[in-house]
């Protein structure tokens, strides 16, 4: 059979020159009829190679037995094989300019062997019936600015897991793929609990294919192929039915600023460095080559392919100070652009061309950027001068607060701004606040065991810390664990401690966090305007002596809460407050009191005795290491 006559060579033309941004489509392996024969067309970009080969289960590994044709003079090979179909394992080998050969998976493979194996899978991806069709219609109008959203990561192999610690290899803490439950049956248990928990999204540290468990999944070989440790695409899919059956988003954490040094990967592809060369001298890895149209298409159709395929909901961009910046904003500065700056011209335009894309095709998504350095207008249109992205992760505010409670109470005094900083800056970008996977490793302590004080103080003092989050202006995100107040930091090689639940303490850690959730998803004031200065507004920011801070969040001039935040163990019996309006107050969540939530609080009415700039006060019971949301009774006009 020609191949010629087979291939899309309009499209292959796109590739190299234009936007191909379903480039999925064409490059990999696709199982297909031609000419009444079914079987399997392969495609592969190595401008660079003297010959491939495919080889693979079906030719027991012979290079000899199935060429493949040089299809275009740009490098793309191909050969339509019949009577091959899914399930088949199969690589390329190339065979270099230099006299090598190489064994490499497909770039576009669709599954791929359980690791330590390499090989690709044949997998026809169009066979799962999604029942999602009323979330994707409604997710067209979804307007993120003005809707609570409250992220779940989770690292998907140990959330929960069949067998603690068992490994493959010790050395490397490699997990025993028996350890793990697959996409399917870790449904049935995540799915329910995010429901129970009130979060209505998820986020998944990265499921494309990696060789080391201990790289979290940010170090890629595959970028199309979901991980196999957890079974089939099609696992995934349910997975995702599932969380959209139940109301809630799925984002994917992906890692498109540099790629994996294994062998089989995408280094040296075809003998060159062609898809990327410069080293990152502390993550063992290698820079893509924004600058090159194949690897731009690669990329953006990744991320495509994820909405199309997957019908994800968004996508957290790891690393994007690293695509941002030559040197990945590290001091050394060996590398320079045209202009002798250190930014990364052509990461920049990549960025900017992913986010103009996504946005164009998919209006609903979620786009954010873990971005670490200074860098302005990262959640600016592109036609406005920014990146384009529309989320950006607050890392100042994150360091700074748990700087804060780190501290001994009686010297959080002298950091007072630590807490009052971040509304400096707090509408310069559109913010998505984290405690996230990267806070509760290699030494840091998990969130709770961070807490200064006593036992009792670090429960007092997470949930204090949970209510500044939920409260404060900016999306909110949380990885498991700190919902239950696990003292150990997380290891990728153990599950979440569930049975602490069994501790009454802990149970009711969950419980807070549980009820705290619903107040957010259900109470306007609290995301109406998070990106709105009009939301926010301080009523006592100055309080230094006794580390009490106390602010308005606001829907509307009508419809707001009051926050009072006590960082220390004092409590006082009658505390006087400032507030906006003459009429009645109670407490509506408490962070001491269970249930926390109590629609019984009895009502206070206000005294005409200015405070805070206000005319109107109350005087209310206010505890050490406490929490209030206080809230106006409403009054019903006739």
């Amino acid at each position: 059979m020609d191949i010629h006559n087979t291939v899309d060579l309009e499209a292959l033309k796109a590739f190299h020159t234009e936007a191909l941004y379903n480039s999925y489509d064409y490059f990999g392996a696709h199982v297909i009829e031609q000419n009444g024969k079914k079987g399997v067309l392969f495609l592969v970009w190595a401008p660079s190679a003297e010959a491939v080969s495919l080889v693979g289960t079906f030719n027991y590994w012979n290079d000899e037995a199935n060429p493949m044709d040089r299809v275009t003079d740009t490098g793309v090979w191909g050969a339509f094989f019949p009577d091959i179909t899914t399930g088949e394992v199969y690589k390329y080998k190339i065979f270099t300019a230099d006299g090598r050969a190489i064994y490499k998976s497909d770039p576009y493979a669709f599954f791929s062997e359980v690791r330590p194996d390499t090989s690709s899978v044949v997998f026809d991806l169009n066979q799962f019936t999604w029942s999602d069709d009323k979330w994707l219609e409604k997710r067209q109008n979804f307007n993120p600015y003005q809707s609570p959203i409250n992220i779940y990561e989770l690292h998907l192999g140990s959330w929960m897991m069949k067998e603690k610690g068992k490994f493959d290899n010790e050395a490397f803490k490699s997990v025993d793929p028996s350890s793990f439950y697959n996409y399917r049956e870790i449904a049935d248990e995540l799915v329910p609990y995010l429901k129970e928990m009130n979060y209505n999204y998820i986020e998944v540290l990265p499921l494309t294919e990696h060789p080391f468990d201990g790289s979290w999944g940010y170090q890629v070989t595959g970028y199309f192929s979901m991980t196999s440790r957890y079974g089939t695409p099609e696992d995934l899919m349910y997975l995702i039915d599932q969380c959209h059956a139940a109301g809630i988003g799925v984002i994917f954490d992906w890692v498109p600023g540099h790629f994996c040094r294994d062998e089989h990967g995408l280094m040296y592809f075809d003998g060159t460095e062609l898809y990327g060369g410069i080293d990152h001298p502390n993550w063992g890895t290698k820079k893509f080559n924004f600058e090159k149209s194949e690897v731009r298409n690669f990329l953006i159709s990744n991320a495509c392919f994820f909405f199309e395929k997957f019908h994800i909901d968004g996508i957290r961009v790891d690393g994007v100070t690293s695509i941002l910046q030559l040197n990945f904003g590290m001091d050394h500065e060996p590398y320079r652009n045209q202009e002798g700056g250190m930014e990364d011209s052509w990461g920049i335009a990549f960025l900017k061309e992913l986010n103009q894309e996504i946005f164009k095709r998919y209006p609903f998504a979620i786009m954010a950027a873990e971005e670490s350095s200074s860098w302005p207008l990262v959640t600016y249109p592109v036609d406005k001068g920014g990146l384009g992205f529309n989320y950006k992760w607050k890392m100042g505010w994150m360091n700074d607060t748990l700087d804060y409670i780190e501290l001994d109470p009686l010297f959080r005094k002298g950091s007072h701004d630590k807490i009052t900083f971040s509304m400096h800056y707090g509408y310069s970008e559109n913010f998505i606040l984290p405690f996230s996977h990267d806070e509760v490793v290699h030494g840091k302590k998990s969130l709770i065991d961070k807490a200064f004080g006593t036992y009792e103080e670090k429960f007092k003092t997470l949930k204090l810390l949970m209510m500044y989050q939920i409260t404060h202006p900016g999306k909110k995100l949380n990885f498991m664990g700190n919902e239950i107040g696990q003292f150990l930091e997380w290891r990728y090689y153990e599950p979440v401690e569930w049975f602490l639940l069994d501790y009454p303490i802990h149970e009711e850690q969950r419980q807070f966090n549980q009820a705290l959730n619903r107040l957010y998803l259900t109470e306007p004031s609290l995301f109406i305007k998070d990106h709105d200065p009009d939301g926010f507004r301080w009523v006592d920011a100055d309080n230094r002596d006794q580390s009490i801070y106390s602010y308005l969040r606001l829907s509307s001039d009508e419809d707001y809460i009051h926050v009072v935040l006590n960082f220390t163990p004092v409590a006082y019996e009658g505390f006087r407050i400032g507030v906006k309006d003459e009429g009645e107050y109670r407490i509506m969540f408490n962070t001491s009191t269970h249930p926390y939530r109590n629609k019984n609080y009895k009502y206070v009415k206000s005294e005409a005795k200015p405070m805070h700039g206000f005319k109107q006060s109350i005087v209310l019971p206010l505890g050490g290491l406490e929490g209030l949301i206080i809230k106006k009774k409403r009054v019903v006009r006739k």
